[in-house]
């Protein structure tokens, strides 16, 4: 089982040298010959002046598909739930690029690309707080005079509608500025990283003023390429959903591939971390300190009853300082995302190491305490070893497929696929290591009414017993609690997933080694170490002269003591 345990470990390792070249939050997903009818880019929660930039390159489709009937383009929804986008439940069925009517608050941009026109008629939709930039379509639209530019023309509706005729005129000629764009109000370039990138889009576009708005769309060699910067106001700050849509494929019958590559930057004003992800580093480090005192305070009940102490106890000891080694790294991995955009690739094989040595010790642990090795038995059942033989593999099978979600792009095919297995997997060996834990419960219960040595076997009895309630808890809180937590809490809070996470494992830790603690005075600790050993004291009460007389039989050294003591 070693040999097979380390086997896994280097393999794993090697895979990881592989994987780690991710991008993090600075995405760039390349599909060839595609033919899913929706592409899910990235999610991401954004703060007031959050900045999103999407560089679209090499778009190849069709030259004959009808881009009127069959849009093709993006849409960017602000999701109520994570996950969830807020046009789902309005039109289901339908392509959201389609989409006419809008009746939802929530704010919703559609960009739809024509190649026949090489344009990209941009519709914003719902209650906008946000600001665009991007480079309008250079030609007149029809019906607009040559010597008025598109920026112009935009406003100029804007204002008709909304806004004080002096009031725009300074907003127009504020967008005229050729040094960028420095002014007031809840989406101003305070942040001296999204100003800079402000000046370099050049045009902007206020999106609670403007309806729709057309965009260049670029050709070269048969593809097609186009950008925008956006800037998140203070009042459409949330968990936005970034979506490729081609419509042809909605529909039965057969479907048309495409291709393309784009670029998704985003940015709040501290880092490159989602709203939800912020406080994680923070959350990780502080409780990598908790696991090691953890640790540190077993380790001195180890020493202090070393005569108690089984090798499992030392096992114990060693999953928590892995555990807590494995959260340092996460948390470093985490802050050189927030500052650089992506991992540093030292630090980030040695989180995915540590984190896949961590998921194998929990599980062999965990069903080695459920077995009962050492504290009712010293060896495995062929059953037993059947239940390691599969779960350990499975749980490297998971932590890879946890190593390969992390990184491959959310918006390729592979990424659901792995995310599927490893849900299966996960739950699988939940499950499996409930096992050892009902046939350890079953053999006590039988022992206890055939041995002759009821009062022990009903002490260990009432241990996994226990045991077997704390990994269910242990399940539900970490599987079912805490994601109905993650998709119920609002975007900014979504971290308390991960700090239930983490709160149930050191529980669980806690009371597992409480449970099993080597100590002389736990009753369930003091077995014997042959089959021949300590009987029950019998009180023989045969006759009232003999009334008070107990024989006890001790074993020391392997020979046999007998002793008689009357009152």
């Amino acid at each position: 089982m070693a040999v097979a345990h380390r086997g896994c470990v280097v393999a794993g390792c090697l895979l990881l040298l592989l994987l780690v070249g991710c991008k993090a939050r600075i995405h760039k997903l390349t599909l060839k010959n595609e033919t899913r009818f929706i592409v899910d880019l990235n999610n991401f929660g954004f703060y007031a002046n959050g900045t999103l930039d999407v560089n679209l390159h090499s778009l190849r489709i069709p030259e004959t598909m009808n881009s009127t009937l069959y849009p093709v383009g993006f849409s960017l929804s602000r999701s109520r739930v994570n996950g969830v986008l807020s046009y789902t439940a309005e039109e289901p069925e339908k392509c959201p690029l389609t989409l006419k009517k809008w009746t939802n608050t929530e704010p919703l941009i559609l960009f739809l690309i024509d190649i026949h026109k090489l344009s990209v008629t941009v519709t914003a939709m719902g209650d906008q707080d946000n600001t665009l930039f991007a480079k309008p379509k250079s030609e007149p639209t029809k019906g607009q005079k040559k010597t008025r530019e598109v920026p112009a023309n935009i406003t100029a509706k804007a204002e008709d509608k909304h806004e004080d005729p002096n009031e725009g005129k300074s907003k127009l000629d504020e967008n005229n500025k050729p040094d960028g764009q420095d002014k007031d109000g809840q989406t101003d370039g305070s942040n001296v990283p999204a100003a800079e990138a402000n000046k370099a889009k050049g045009n902007e576009f206020q999106l609670w003023k403007t309806n729709q708005l057309v965009l260049a769309l670029d050709k070269n060699n048969g593809s097609y390429n186009f950008s925008f910067h956006m800037v998140v106001g203070l009042l459409a700050e949330g968990l936005y959903s970034l979506k490729f849509h081609y419509c042809q494929n909605r529909s039965p019958g057969r479907k048309l591939p495409y291709s393309f590559t784009v670029e998704v930057t985003e940015r709040n004003p501290g880092g490159y971390l989602s709203a939800a992800e912020i406080p994680l580093s923070r959350l990780y480090i502080g409780m990598a300190g908790v696991f090691f005192t953890a640790a540190m305070v077993w380790v001195y009940t180890l020493m202090k009853h070393r005569y108690s102490v089984f090798k499992i106890h030392w096992l114990m000891a060693a999953l928590a300082f892995t555990k807590s080694t494995s959260l340092v790294f996460h948390s470093i991995n985490y802050h050189f995302i927030n500052t650089e955009g992506h991992p540093i690739e030292g630090w980030a094989v040695m989180y995915y190491i540590t984190h896949l040595l961590k998921g194998a010790l929990l599980f062999i642990t965990l069903a080695l305490i459920g077995t009962g090795w050492a504290f009712v038995k010293y060896i495995l059942s062929d059953k037993e070893k059947k239940i390691f033989m599969i779960v350990i593999p499975l749980q490297v099978l998971a932590n890879v497929a946890y190593i390969i979600i992390e990184s491959t792009e959310e918006g390729s095919s592979e990424y659901y696929l792995w995310k599927e297995i490893l849900f299966l997997v996960d739950l699988i060996c939940c499950g499996a290591i409930l096992f050892p834990v009902v046939w350890s419960i079953r053999h006590l219960q039988e022992a206890s009414s055939t041995d002759g040595k009821a009062a022990m076997n009903l002490e260990k009895l009432k241990l996994f017993r226990h045991y077997y309630v704390m990994i269910v808890c242990y399940i539900y809180f970490t599987r079912i609690i805490a994601i109905l937590l993650k998709v119920t809490m609002p975007f900014q809070w979504q971290w308390c997933y991960e700090f239930l996470v983490e709160v149930s494992t050191l529980i669980f830790f806690v009371l597992t080694g409480y449970k099993f603690r080597p100590a002389s005075n736990n009753p369930y600790l003091q077995l014997p170490q042959d089959e021949e050993d300590v009987e029950m004291d019998e009180v023989v009460t045969e006759s009232g002269a003999l009334e008070g007389i107990s024989k006890v039989k001790k074993t020391c050294n392997g020979r046999d003591r007998q002793k008689e003591s009357t009152l």
